[in-house]
C-alpha cells in the first residue's frame, strides 16, 4: 500500500481548529457521511411511496419519469456528500490512519440503523471519490460488511401474517386488500376472489388439509412497475411454503382487478429479471425484504434482488463481493468471449462465472459512427429506459483490479493492443479503468448454429417478438444482426449491444424507391439519397434471413418487419402518447385467459 506523504499526513489547519482531536474529526466526518446517506434514502423512499399515487392515477408518463429520476438520485447524493467533505474537512490531506478511524466511527453510528448495508455502500461510493486506489481495502472501506442485517426488521415489519383458519378466508382476503393502501374500487371483487381460489386449488395437491400453522404472509408494500403493481407473499401450510405474486391492473371502468396469480418461483423470478426496469416498493429495512424474497426465489442472488428493487449500487457491492469470493475459489483463466468480435467492445469472460466483461475499444471502427462518450450515453439510456424484458441491464465499474496471472496471454495481448488507455498493469494486477459487466448469454447466432429445427424456429420467432417489443417502447435496436442478441437460460431472446440504438421517434422508415434505370439497380452505389436517420426495412432480409429455416420461421410471424408500414404505425402510436402494456408473465397465465367467464359483479 502506498502511504501518504508527511505533508499529507497532517489534517488541515482549519480542521485542527474546529476539531482539535483526531477522534472528534473522525466522528464529524462519519456523521456527515451518514447524513448524506440518510438524505438519499429519504428521497429514494419518498419516490417509491409516491408510486402508489402514480399507479392509481394511471399516470404512466410520470411512472417512466420517476424511474429515470430515481436511478440518477444516488450519484447526485454521492457527489453532494463528497463535495461537502472536501469543503468542510479538506479530505485530500487526511492520513490513512484517520480514515480507518472514520470507518470505525461510522460503524458505531450504524448500530441501530435500518439500512446499514446500504449506508456502507454509500460510504464506499463517497470514499472512492476522495481516496487513492491504494486505500481500497477493508481497513478504510467496506470490502466486507461490518454490520449484520440478520433478523433486522423495519417499522412496520417487512411482511404481515393473516390466518384464514381463525378469521375466515373471505375476511382475510378483504383485509389484505385494505392493507395494500389502494383506494380505487375492485368492481368485480367476488369474481376476482373466485378466480384466485381456482388458481390456488390448481396449485395445491388434493385433498388439501389445512394445518394449525396455516397462514398467508404478504410483504407490507406493493411492488410497482409500468402499468402493474404486484402483491407478493407466500402461503404456509404445515411444511409446505408456496410463493405467490398477484398482479393488479386497471380495468376498463376506472377501477382495479386482479390479473393473475403466479404460484411458482419460475413464474415469479422474471418479475425480478436483469432485463426489466427496477421495481418500486416502500421499504424501511430492505435487508428484511430481500431475505423474504430470497426464500421465495432461491435461484436469485441477493445482488440481483437488491438491484431489481432499485438499490442497484448495493447490488453492485454484493456482486463484487461474490466475484472476489469466486476468484479466491477458482483457478480458470479470463479469456476472450466466444463469438464474432465486436467493432466497439472487447468482451471477455471467466468460463466458471456466468458474466461477461465489456471494455470500449480505444479505436472504434470507422464503420461505427460512435465515440466513447456516445457508447456510455447509450448504456445509460438503457439503464434509465423501460427494458421490458428485452434489454440486459449492466453493472458499470471503474478501476477494477484483476489478478494479472488469471488473464490468458491472448486476452492480455488484445487488451494491450486495443485498450491501452484503459489498462494499467503491475507485477500482480491488471487494472481495467472502465468496464461493463452483464449476465452471460448464448449469442443468438451461436445458438442457432446448434439448435434443432424446433429450437431454431422458436428462437427466430422470439427474436422478432423482441424487436417488436423494443419498438413498442420507442427503442430502435439499430444493428439487428443475430450476434447482438443473446438467449437466456430460460430461452428468452434479449438484446445486449447498445452502441447503435436510437429512439424510434428519431428515425425515418422509408421504402426504397424504384431504380431510375436498370443500370442503377446493378450499381454498387445507392440510387436514392440516404439521410443519417433513414432506415429502409427492405434491406433487413439479405443480412438477417440467411438460412432457409431462419427465413421460413421469421416470415411466418414477422414479415411485417420488412415493410416500413409496421415501423411507421408503431411510431405513430408513440407520438400519440400510447404506452404499451408489456406482460412479465405469459398472457395465458392471466385469469381472463384461464377462466374466461366474467361472472357477477360484487
Amino acid at each position: 500500500m502506498t502511504l501518504p506523504s508527511a505533508a499529507a499526513a497532517r489534517p488541515s489547519a482549519l480542521s485542527r481548529v474546529r476539531y482539535p482531536y483526531a477522534q472528534e474529526l473522525a466522528n464529524a466526518i462519519a456523521r456527515a457521511l451518514l447524513e448524506g446517506f440518510d438524505k438519499h434514502y429519504r428521497i429514494f423512499r419518498q419516490m417509491s411511496r409516491d408510486a402508489l399515487g402514480r399507479f392509481e392515477r394511471a399516470d404512466w408518463p410520470a411512472v417512466q419519469r420517476a424511474h429515470a429520476e430515481r436511478i440518477a438520485l444516488y450519484d447526485e447524493r454521492v457527489r453532494e456528500a463528497a463535495d461537502r467533505l472536501r469543503e468542510e474537512f479538506d479530505t485530500e490531506h487526511l492520513p490513512e490512519t484517520l480514515w480507518q478511524d472514520i470507518k470505525l466511527q461510522y460503524v458505531g453510528l450504524l448500530t441501530n440503523h435500518r439500512q446499514p448495508e446500504l449506508a456502507e455502500t454509500f460510504f464506499n461510493s463517497v470514499s472512492c471519490r476522495l481516496l487513492n486506489r491504494s486505500y481500497f481495502n477493508n481497513d478504510c472501506i467496506f470490502v466486507r460488511p461490518a454490520v449484520s442485517t440478520e433478523y433486522l426488521e423495519g417499522d412496520p415489519p417487512a411482511y404481515r401474517s393473516y390466518y384464514p383458519l381463525r378469521d375466515g378466508l373471505r375476511a382475510v382476503l378483504l383485509q389484505i386488500r385494505r392493507d395494500t393502501g389502494l383506494s380505487l374500487p375492485f368492481h368485480r371483487w367476488r369474481r376476482d376472489c373466485r378466480w384466485l381460489l381456482l388458481a390456488l386449488r390448481e396449485a395445491f395437491a388434493r385433498p388439501l388439509r389445512l394445518e394449525p400453522n396455516h397462514q398467508i404472509q404478504v410483504l407490507s408494500s406493493l411492488f410497482f412497475r409500468n402499468k402493474r403493481c404486484y402483491l407478493i407473499g407466500r402461503v404456509v401450510n404445515g411444511h409446505l411454503e408456496k410463493p405467490f405474486a398477484v398482479p393488479i391492473v386497471h380495468d376498463s371502468g376506472g377501477g382495479l382487478t386482479l390479473d393473475a396469480c403466479l404460484l411458482d418461483s419460475r413464474e415469479i423470478a422474471p418479475l425480478f429479471a436483469f432485463s426489466r426496469a427496477y421495481l418500486m416498493a416502500d421499504m424501511d429495512a430492505p435487508a428484511a425484504w430481500v431475505d423474504f424474497l430470497a426464500a421465495l426465489l432461491p435461484g436469485k442472488p441477493k445482488a440481483e434482488l437488491y438491484t431489481a428493487l432499485g438499490l442497484q449500487k448495493h447490488g453492485k457491492t454484493l456482486f463484487f463481493r461474490d466475484f472476489l469470493h469466486h476468484l479466491a475459489h477458482s483457478t480458470d483463466e479470463f479469456v476472450l468471449a466466444p463469438g464474432i468480435k465486436g467493432l466497439v467492445m472487447i468482451v471477455f469472460t471467466l468460463p466458471s462465472y456466468p458474466y461477461v466483461f465489456k471494455v470500449i475499444r480505444d479505436r472504434i471502427s470507422p464503420t461505427k459512427d460512435v465515440t466513447h462518450d456516445t457508447v456510455r450515453e447509450k448504456y445509460m439510456l438503457v439503464k434509465r429506459h423501460d427494458r421490458i424484458g428485452r434489454m440486459a441491464d449492466t453493472l458499470e465499474y471503474a478501476d477494477v483490479a484483476f489478478p494479472r496471472e488469471r488473464f490468458s496471454a491472448a486476452l492480455l495481448e488484445e487488451l494491450r493492443r486495443e485498450v491501452p488507455s484503459l489498462l494499467e498493469e503491475t507485477d500482480s494486477q491488471a487494472v481495467v479503468k472502465h468496464l461493463y459487466i452483464e449476465r452471460r448469454m448464448t449469442p443468438l447466432n451461436l445458438y442457432l448454429d446448434k439448435a434443432d429445427p424446433a429450437q431454431l424456429r422458436e428462437a427466430v420467432i422470439d427474436y422478432g417478438r423482441a424487436i417488436k417489443e423494443l419498438c413498442s417502447v420507442n427503442i430502435f435496436p439499430g444493428d439487428m444482426l443475430f450476434k447482438n442478441f443473446g438467449v437466456t437460460r430460460g430461452g428468452r431472446v434479449v438484446f445486449y449491444d447498445y452502441d447503435e440504438i436510437a429512439y424510434m421517434t428519431e428515425c425515418n422508415f422509408l421504402r426504397i424507391p424504384p431504380p431510375p434505370t436498370p443500370e442503377a439497380e446493378l450499381s454498387a452505389e445507392a440510387w436514392y439519397p440516404v439521410g443519417p436517420n433513414d432506415i429502409f426495412p427492405e434491406e433487413f432480409a439479405p443480412f438477417l434471413l440467411t438460412g432457409r429455416g431462419v427465413r421460413e420461421a421469421f416470415l411466418s410471424q414477422h414479415a411485417d418487419l420488412l415493410e416500413p408500414g409496421f415501423w411507421n404505425a408503431t411510431k405513430a402510436r408513440i407520438h400519440e402518447g400510447h404506452i404499451e402494456d408489456v406482460f412479465p408473465y405469459l398472457p395465458g397465465r392471466r385469469f381472463a385467459a384461464r377462466f374466461g367467464n366474467p361472472g357477477p359483479s360484487n
